[in-house]
């Protein structure tokens, strides 16, 4: 559920994507096959500890990924910086929108010191778009990315980034200075269903950020994910597959919409996993170097398996 905020003031919950009315209900049940594992265990509760020590948030917390289990269970996290409160309020997501804090100072080094309390070798991190800072909150990942190394250089780091708006040449300039190992922005639906599930955003702006970053950073991967079962054709998913391949996108995630509440949008459809191993057998014949497909992916599910497959 959308976790409620104090200050209401200031914040907002996530909002219906009817005029005042929410969304219609599932049109189908939840099939068998999305029932996630180890929804509960003694790795879960540590990784908890060590999150609330250093004052971070997950994304698999704030999004309520339906993997947190499993992830957990195998020490692996993604963190989410600059605050847990968006300046968007995208329908499907269930992280909170509203006004968000200054960046902490202190939150690089307390990222740093939580990877080295949890042992990582490979690290995900991602943010809330922060529409309201002049760079869009790419300071903070490349200082993030820097208070890391200089703990651990042989540490990988894969950023997920939002789209920076207007701001794509101040932030790929910062990462130019701090470069991650895998670079990745989430296409997230097909160009179609934009103004229902991306309406803050821009199909071609967000291809065009993977293709400038590739086109800067040859040597680097880039990867993207799109969700299904929002109501999107197989030959829409086919053709956004090819337009993240036709802008040097090499890696790429599929994985089910799972509605978070009432008030987010309803799933249209529970796409079967026989649909997502098609998926996956088509975009490697495209070219990309590793697909991860299925009902419960989701971008860093797996993440360091996948940064090792893509490059092997």
């Amino acid at each position: 559920m959308h976790r409620q905020k104090q200050h209401a003031s200031l914040k907002e919950t996530n909002r219906p994507t009817g005029a005042e009315s929410a969304p219609s209900p599932e049109k189908t049940s939840k099939p068998e096959w999305l029932k996630a594992r180890y929804s509960c265990c003694p790795e879960v509760d540590q990784i908890r500890q060590i999150l609330r020590s250093h004052k971070l948030h997950t994304v698999c917390e704030e999004a309520t990924c339906p993997n947190i289990g499993e992830c957990f269970k195998q020490g692996t996290a993604t963190f989410l910086i600059l605050g847990d409160t968006c300046t968007r309020n995208c329908p499907f997501c269930n992280v909170t929108h509203g006004l968000p804090v200054a960046p902490d100072v202190n939150e690089p080094k307390n990222l740093a010191r939580a990877v080295a309390a949890m042992g990582l070798r490979y690290v995900v991190i991602t943010s809330v778009t922060r529409d309201d800072l002049p760079d869009g909150g790419s300071g903070q990942y490349a200082e993030t990315i820097a208070a890391i190394r200089s703990q651990d250089p042989t540490i990988q780091i894969e950023i997920l980034v939002p789209d920076f708006r207007g701001r794509e040449v101040r932030a790929l300039k910062m990462f130019s200075i701090e470069p991650p190992d895998v670079f990745n922005h989430n296409l997230e639906t097909v160009s179609r269903l934009y103004p229902t599930v991306r309406p803050d955003a821009n199909y071609a702006a967000s291809l065009a950020l993977l293709r400038r970053y590739k086109e800067m950073s040859p040597s680097l991967l880039t990867k993207s994910g799109i969700m299904l079962g929002f109501g999107e054709t197989q030959e829409e998913v086919y053709g956004a597959m090819q337009d993240l391949r036709n802008n040097h996108c090499y890696m790429l995630t599929l994985g089910q919409y799972l509605r978070p509440s009432s008030r987010h949008l309803p799933v249209a459809r529970y796409v079967p996993p026989e649909e997502f191993r098609s998926y996956r057998e088509v975009g490697l014949r495209m070219g990309f170097t590793h697909v991860e497909a299925g009902p419960l992916v989701r971008s860093s599910y797996h993440a360091a398996e996948q940064a090792q497959l893509a490059v092997n």
